[in-house]
């Protein structure tokens, strides 16, 4: 019985600290900024030249826009790469020489493949890369901003994804999660002396770590961007955010594209949560703080499931020790307290907080795309076409 015991107590206190981290790392970032900025990185020498990959599957009807996003970059060392895998390009017609069509002859059925079908059909030598989704839109200073940390020495720079859609409760709902790890997972851990998290698009590499990290592998099904940045952090190095960067992201906008999109993103997170165990240890014994930060980060689980079994065991402990319960109740208002100060923190749209009285019904829809999670590959391949991220 006391072994049981022990064991409930440990898997609370797993749940519970998820509640917690992110007010400790921005504590942390906090004291790290006020100790003045730190950068271990040897500056590079020149303007990065670009290879701009946009991955499409079955799905066109957006890339004239994307590419057309792409055209008025203020910046002119880049060329285009649309990867049409399983498309019917007879519609697609880009004039302009900075832009290349490629559509492969097999079903190619990976992001990764894409990326390197591009990579070996580049114009010329790229130093880097970025990559793009078949639905985003890009600001003009997209690649300017990525240039203020390349020329700092980083190797790996992620992005904003802002919303370019509100027009529905999900959709804000959608942003708001958005925001939210914008904010924790990208500004304030890397902040802190971490990495930020890559999110599948919206994100910039040397190419000659890109290829050193994917390369050797062939990496199917969602969450290439969980492989690489495992591979990126476990070798050394700092992913770093560029906040000003920014990709604009179409939302989810219905029910039935929410449930599709999460179940493949909690088949995500079960396939490689796994990655965290061998970064924090790794990190522990090297006293290495991004690996240990970054582990710990992989390791939590989606936002949804912390959050749903963090309210049961505040219910159960009320019959069980009123004390416990009063203290998962305050771990909840501190939740809540630093999700406030993630919207808050950001330039977050009025129609984004007037959705929040639905996160039961978000999170209801979420409960329902976890029953779907073990079909989710198979999800994936069907519904790319409805605007999804792959990456998440």
């Amino acid at each position: 019985m006391k072994i049981l015991e022990w064991t409930g107590w440990a898997i609370q206190l797993m749940v519970g600290y998820n509640l917690v981290f992110p007010v400790f790392l921005l504590l942390l970032y906090g004291l790290r900024k006020t100790a003045g900025p730190r950068h271990t990185c040897q500056a590079t020498a020149g303007m990065p030249d670009y290879g701009i990959i946009v991955t499409a599957y079955e799905y066109t009807a957006q890339l004239p826009a994307v590419v057309a996003s792409l055209l008025r970059l203020d910046y002119d060392r880049y060329h285009i790469y649309v990867v049409a895998d399983k498309c019917d390009i007879s519609n697609l017609n880009f004039q302009d020489d900075k832009v290349l069509l490629l559509r492969p002859d097999k079903v190619l059925g990976s992001n990764t493949r894409s990326h390197f079908y591009a990579i070996r059909r580049f114009v010329r030598p790229h130093t880097h890369l970025t990559i793009i989704d078949s639905d985003n839109l890009a600001d003009p200073g997209y690649l300017n901003e990525l240039n203020v940390y390349f020329n700092r020495g980083y190797e790996a720079v992620q992005g904003v994804r802002e919303a370019k859609n509100l027009d529905t409760t999900y959709a804000c709902l959608d942003a708001a999660r958005d925001i939210y790890y914008h904010f924790y997972d990208g500004k304030v851990l890397f902040g802190a002396g971490s990495s930020a998290t890559l999110a599948g698009s919206g994100m910039a590499f040397t190419t000659a770590l890109y290829e050193s990290v994917l390369g050797p592998l062939d990496v199917t099904g969602a969450g290439f961007d969980k492989v690489l940045q495992k591979g990126i952090v476990s070798r050394g190095y700092r992913i770093a955010f560029a906040e000003k960067a920014i990709i604009y992201d179409e939302k989810t906008t219905g029910s039935d594209q929410l449930v599709k999109q999460r179940a493949r993103w909690l088949n995500t997170w079960f396939r490689y949560f796994g990655y965290g165990f061998k970064l924090f240890f790794k990190g522990i014994i090297r006293f290495d703080l991004n690996r240990t930060l970054f582990g710990l980060v992989l390791l939590r689980p989606p936002l949804f499931l912390f959050l749903l079994l963090s309210m049961f065991f505040m219910m159960a402990n009320l019959l069980i020790s009123p004390i416990v319960s009063l203290i998962w109740l305050a771990a909840l208002m501190i939740f809540v307290m630093g999700f406030y100060i993630s919207l808050k923190s950001s330039p977050t749209d009025p129609r984004i907080y007037q959705s929040l009285v639905n996160i039961p019904r978000f999170m209801f829809y979420q409960l329902t795309a976890l029953m779907n999670v073990r079909r989710a590959n198979r999800i994936s391949v069907a519904t790319r076409g409805e605007n999804e991220s792959t990456g998440d």
